[in-house]
């Protein structure tokens, strides 16, 4: 079966697991093979916060999540902390799209001062310096001084920094709804279709409608 074209993701330990896990589902609807990293304290914050219990082998989880959306096989590739074999960790093999999210402010960190001491760490540094598209989904609140200077200097680079912080124009009545609204923006900037949240001006009611 023939992919559209690959997207890495990296779900790291922020608060806001529910935000990567709903980014992985819709972008296996779509047909893009994914390539997926979970980072240790990821693992920790899909139990917490969504009572989700991940495999911890690669391959294990590998199986479990392409199970749970239906993806077809190879579709789906999950790479552990230390596979320095896998694609993302060059840049003759990077996939020229990655998003991180949500993306710790550890992970911020490392990420601006070229750490890569995990495969999550190595492969934003490959998208980095191949001059591809980083997408960083920090959650946290409120940012000290060094968290907004690392953004900045992300940003100067070229990276999207996208904090998780989701609108309310378009009325939501549900968790789901929130979350749905922070990976619109983010296939937005993939510029990849989404109909998952109506962009400003075609909701159905705009602030304003019921002025005189």
């Amino acid at each position: 079966m023939t992919f559209k074209e690959p997207i890495t993701i990296a779900i790291t330990g922020a608060s806001g697991f529910q935000y990567g896990w709903r980014l992985l589902q819709v972008l296996l609807q779509k047909q893009h093979q994914v390539y997926l990293m979970v980072s240790k304290a990821a693992y920790v914050v899909a139990s917490v916060e969504a009572d989700i219990k991940l495999p911890g082998q690669a391959a294990k989880l590998e199986q479990a999540l392409t199970e749970e959306f239906g993806a077809a096989p190879g579709q789906l590739r999950v790479f552990g902390k230390e596979d320095w074999m896998s694609p993302v960790a060059s840049g003759s093999g990077s996939p020229a799209r990655m998003v991180v999210c949500p993306c710790s402010t550890g992970t911020l960190s490392a990420v601006a001062t070229g750490a890569s001491n995990n495969l999550i760490e190595r492969a934003a540094d490959v998208v980095l310096k191949e001059r591809k598209q980083l997408i960083l989904v920090p959650r946290e609140s409120p940012y000290s001084t060094v968290q907004l200077e690392n953004m900045l200097k992300l940003s100067q680079m070229g990276v999207t920094i996208m904090p998780a912080s989701p609108g309310f124009y378009h009325k939501p009545a549900s968790v789901e709804q929130m979350i749905d609204f922070i990976v619109a923006r983010i296939l937005n900037h993939l510029g990849i279709d989404q109909d998952l949240t109506p962009a400003w001006g075609r909701a159905s009611s705009t602030p304003g409608d019921d002025e005189s």
